[in-house]
């Protein structure tokens, strides 16, 4: 559920079999909306090894996901509440991009118990001038609304 944790697991070779790389917390609220675009050769490297793969995330990609499938800037993000913060690791997850589809395969049940992941944001916020930028992640409004200041939140 972590960026540097995936590209450690990467470098350690610890991501066998086939998989949905999930990544909450890369929203405009909880992160800036980094680019995610230097886990498209990761991802790359493990379909060549004839892996299936694919990138859940509610950040952004700038559409060079190249051949890896990815589902990016979901909505609402999951530092809004978004669902995307209630997958945990093992879950099974179905994307079909022809058919406009996304999910886990939990009953709704179970899925309305889970509690929503709560990461430590404080790092994302201070250091090389981040704390400069605290209103403006405040009142940022979601990816679907634009991820702009302007216009509510």
């Amino acid at each position: 559920h972590k960026l540097d944790a995936f590209t450690e697991a990467f470098k350690n070779e610890e991501l066998t079999g086939d998989f949905v790389a999930v990544l909450p917390f890369q929203g405009a609220k909880a992160n800036g909306m980094p680019e995610l675009h230097k886990l498209t050769p990761y991802l790359g490297v493990l379909q060549n090894r004839g892996q299936r793969v694919a990138l859940l995330t509610d950040g952004r990609m700038s559409g060079a996901s190249g051949k890896v499938l990815a589902a990016i800037q979901i909505t609402p993000e999951a530092a809004c509440g978004g669902e995307i913060a209630r997958i945990q690791d093992g879950d099974i997850i179905e994307i079909d991009a022809d058919r406009g589809l996304l999910q886990v395969a939990v009953d709704a049940a179970a899925w309305s118990k889970r509690q929503m992941l709560a990461p430590d944001l404080t790092h994302n916020h201070n250091g090389m001038g981040r704390e400069l930028f605290a209103a403006f992640r405040h009142s940022v409004n979601g990816a679907e609304q634009g991820a702009s200041i302007f216009g509510g939140s």
